[in-house]
């Protein structure tokens, strides 16, 4: 009997250990990023039907199952960074002046809702009078790990220290490392120096190359090589780009994800192109492509 006892006892130390290291291997193999997969990225979250960049904007995203909430990223006079797209705040706010010459404390003064109620009779909501420009560690408190970030540095050579900020949140809120998929956090920016930065602080950081693509000339093949020695993929217009252009950047082993993208012909002619998501403001209107 004791003899009984004792292999049943290693019997089940053994399986104990083989389910966790299955697990920490299934974890490790987990990712976000299968480029089979067709990504909806919330541009500025739901910003069709809440105001862009606000927890109500993030929030409405996620519960329309949006893959990904897109939040622009600048920071304040003071150093603090908040989610807010325009180099000034005239457009999405009552007030006026650029975001890095204000302090936080003048941010959070702004209305950051009453634009969008104004502007959109049909959709508005008292609620959304007075609603504030969140920072980035207000978004990160609100949502944790239950949403997946997009994030995109914007000013960044305004705005010294912008990424290392960005990473220590980042580990604060434990959104890096082995715990989480690969591409719980993807940052993306226009600023190659940036991302270039931000790769030299941590190489496992998927980076997406936003690109200027003003005419649908495909890129020099170089140029995609020098992608790849940092970025997992690039962001490229919509109205820029065509089948011949994703699928140099595909074969060069990139991902490829549009902007922006409100219609649902629209999004499927991209992802028949071979796009591997799109970022669109209306997640509602495209949700079929998952």
């Amino acid at each position: 009997m004791k003899r009984l006892l004792t292999v049943l006892v290693v019997g089940l130390i053994c399986a104990a250990v083989y389910i966790l290291l299955d697990a920490g291997e299934n974890n490790q193999q987990s990712t976000l990023l299968d480029e089979d997969a067709f990504l909806l990225i919330a541009h500025r979250g739901a910003s069709t039907i809440a105001p862009e960049h606000t927890l109500a904007s993030y929030q409405l995203a996620m519960d329309m199952d949006a893959d990904y909430i897109e939040i622009d990223l600048q920071m304040t006079k003071d150093g603090v960074l908040v989610a807010f797209h325009d180099e000034t705040v005239d457009r999405t706010t009552d007030g006026s002046g650029k975001v890095a010459e204000m302090s936080l404390a003048d941010i959070k003064k702004l209305d950051a809702g009453s634009w969008f109620n104004a502007e959109n009779p049909d959709r508005a909501k008292e609620e959304y009078v007075g609603i504030q420009v969140p920072t980035l560690e207000e978004i990160f408190i609100a949502f944790g790990d239950s949403a997946n970030y997009y994030i995109e540095t914007k000013q960044p050579a305004q705005s010294e220290g912008m990424e290392e900020k960005l990473l220590e949140l980042l580990d604060q809120f434990e959104l890096l490392g082995a715990s989480q998929p690969e591409g719980k956090v993807i940052i993306e920016s226009f600023s190659a120096d940036s991302l270039t930065t931000l790769h030299q602080m941590d190489e496992d950081i998927p980076l997406i190359q936003l690109i200027d693509n003003m005419n649908q000339a495909i890129p020099a093949a170089e140029t995609f090589e020098l992608y790849v020695e940092y970025a997992v993929g690039i962001g490229v217009s919509s109205k820029k780009v065509d089948e011949a252009y994703i699928t140099v950047a595909r074969e060069a082993g990139l991902l490829v994800h549009p902007f922006v993208v409100d219609k649902l012909a629209e999004g499927e002619k991209m992802k028949s192109c071979g796009a591997t998501g799109i970022f669109t403001n209306d997640v509602d209107a495209v949700s079929s492509l998952k």
